[in-house]
């Protein structure tokens, strides 16, 4: 076992951790979690946790649904707002059942596009884009839903409601 998933096991006891959420997304860049206890916790590390990845947007036909999600303790992280059951969250690899990596897996896909940059003498670099909409009314389905204001991306003035 290496010295961070030493670590987190012994984060997860140390702060009365309840549940730790794996996380992937699926093809679309929709997050995806299964909650686990901690008593699951070397379980998931070792042999990873599996899941029907057919009902998973782009990952596998209904022949090959099995996958395994295996926490990447790299990653590992207390969210802030769950205060009350303490929760934590790792994102996970997705793999097939033989081990091999599963090519929809879009941190696989990632991973693979950063090696080949790096083979080719470049380096990649990565971030998230965080986009919302502020919405007058609650979504409701059937209804199309109206911008609160105008107001666009890296507009100067601040004219608009959402300000």
């Amino acid at each position: 076992m290496d010295r961070q998933t030493e670590f987190v096991l012994r984060a997860v006891e140390d702060r009365n951790i309840k549940f730790i959420r794996l996380w992937f997304t699926d093809v679309l860049g929709f997050l995806k979690s299964v909650a686990i206890a901690p008593a699951e916790l070397e379980g998931a590390f070792s042999e990873g946790i599996g899941f029907d990845g057919s009902a998973i947007e782009g990952y596998a036909r209904v022949y090959e649904a099995d996958m395994i999600a295996h926490p990447d303790p790299s990653t590992f992280q207390l969210l802030p707002w769950r205060t009350q059951a303490g929760t934590a969250r790792m994102f996970c690899d997705i793999t097939m059942p033989d081990g091999s990596a599963a090519m929809a897996d879009p941190r696989h896909v990632l991973k693979r596009a950063l090696k080949r940059a790096a083979d080719l003498g470049f380096t990649f670099y990565t971030h998230p884009e965080i986009e919302f909409f502020l919405l007058r009314n609650p979504i409701t389905p059937g209804v199309e839903p109206i911008a609160l204001d105008q107001g666009g991306y890296f507009d100067h003035t601040t004219m608009d409601e959402g300000t």
